[in-house]
């Protein structure tokens, strides 16, 4: 099998993807515009071939790669970035080659936000109510707000995350916002309160999910890109509700030979309200959570369903694991390594954050493992206590 692997190097634990691809037998082909001694080691000798683009935004570069490799080692099978940002990148090298998996003709309903929406009313899931405001469509936006009321959430039709994202919370906000908003279709929703929770997963080439997990935020991404500090955790259970409409949505998306991280609001009324699909991974560190908190090897069973079909993951779930993310510049009542001595065993893992990161999830993490949640949240809230 020849896979192509577009910016391999980047997030950095990317290169694990293309370790267990490789030893699962396919024949890993690396497209990205860093210089080849400039990729760790691990990477290097992972990739069977490397070819190096001047721009990745340059599709006919990228097509004039795959090209190379169809002619030097014959069709190629897969092409996958596992990255939100390359997603419709993908979706069009995919369509220019004939390639297995998500197309460009079907990229807007798993980018576009407004479209999503549309998906899941047809699968009968709840969503917050929105409206698409394009450029200059100024009464639209108006309408909308006297029909749902403020807090109004504002966030890029197509976009990454929380960027971008503004909370509106009057009329003097909606009409700054429409006074210097980016020059993009925008998407308005109705404000939900309730509990920010994921349902994520793999699903194999027959669409089936051979594993999934849960993750619980402690406050909002867009609170935490607004500077508020950002701690979830996997959870050990998942709800019976969740699952279903976590499949459900699988379905309706057809997804197929995929990881992916649905977004739910647990409202006040006990009901799930969808907020959005992200064809990928959850972002950060969250694989690597996986893998402490089922003790399992999450990159093994991808690459798995990509060369056989399908996986078998064992998840007993034994472990809550918890993210805790601190920012540069807050004054903390504990030093660093204050936090290691305090944490004693329960902390398993910690590092410094990627910039490109940092503002969702914090520019420093501390990953902690425990049987039980309440002292998990303890020790979050000691971490995060300011001086």
């Amino acid at each position: 099998m020849n896979v192509v692997f577009l910016s391999p190097h980047f997030p950095p634990g990317m290169y694990l993807y293309a370790q267990r691809l490789r030893d699962a037998g396919a024949t890993v082909l690396g497209i990205a515009d860093a210089s080849y001694d400039a990729l760790r080691p691990e990477l290097r000798a992972a990739l069977t071939e490397y070819y190096r683009v001047p721009d990745m935004h340059d599709l006919d570069a990228l097509i004039r790669a795959v090209g190379y490799f169809t002619g030097r080692y014959g069709k190629v099978d897969r092409i996958e970035s596992l990255n939100e940002y390359w997603l419709e990148t993908d979706a069009r090298l995919r369509s220019e080659f004939n390639v297995f998996g998500l197309k460009a003709d079907k990229i807007d309903r798993v980018k576009r936000k407004s479209v999503m929406k549309r998906v899941f009313e047809r699968a009968g899931v709840r969503v917050a109510r929105g409206r698409v405001v394009r450029r200059g469509n100024a009464p639209v936006a108006r309408h909308f707000a006297e029909e749902v009321g403020f807090p109004i959430i504002a966030k890029p039709d197509v976009g990454v995350g929380a960027a971008r994202t503004y909370r509106l919370e009057n009329e003097t906000d909606l009409d700054a916002f429409l006074g210097d908003r980016p020059a993009i279709d925008y998407m308005l929703e109705e404000y939900l309160t309730g509990t920010l929770l994921s349902y994520d997963g793999l699903v194999d080439r027959d669409g089936r999910v051979v594993f999934a997990s849960s993750l619980v935020y402690g406050l909002t991404v867009l609170d935490s890109v607004r500077g508020a500090d950002m701690y979830y955790w996997i959870d050990r259970e998942i709800a019976p509700d969740l699952d279903e409409l976590g499949r459900r949505i699988v379905k309706a998306f057809d997804v197929r030979e995929r990881p992916f991280h649905f977004e739910f609001f647990r409202l006040p009324d006990g009901e799930l309200a969808a907020l959005e699909v992200n064809m990928r991974q959850p972002g950060g560190l969250t694989v690597d959570m996986w893998n402490w908190a089922n003790d399992i090897d999450f990159y093994r069973a991808w690459a798995d369903v990509l060369v056989t079909g399908t996986t078998t993951v064992a998840t007993k779930r034994p472990w809550y694991t918890m993210w805790v993310g601190r920012k540069t510049g807050r004054a903390y009542r504990l030093s660093h390594d204050e936090v290691i001595q305090v944490m004693g065993p329960a902390l398993i893992h910690h590092e410094r954050i990627d910039d490109v990161f940092a503002t969702a999830i914090g520019n420093y993490g501390y990953i902690l493992r425990g049987p039980d949640l309440e002292p998990l949240q303890d020790a979050a809230h000691v971490i995060l206590a300011t001086a």
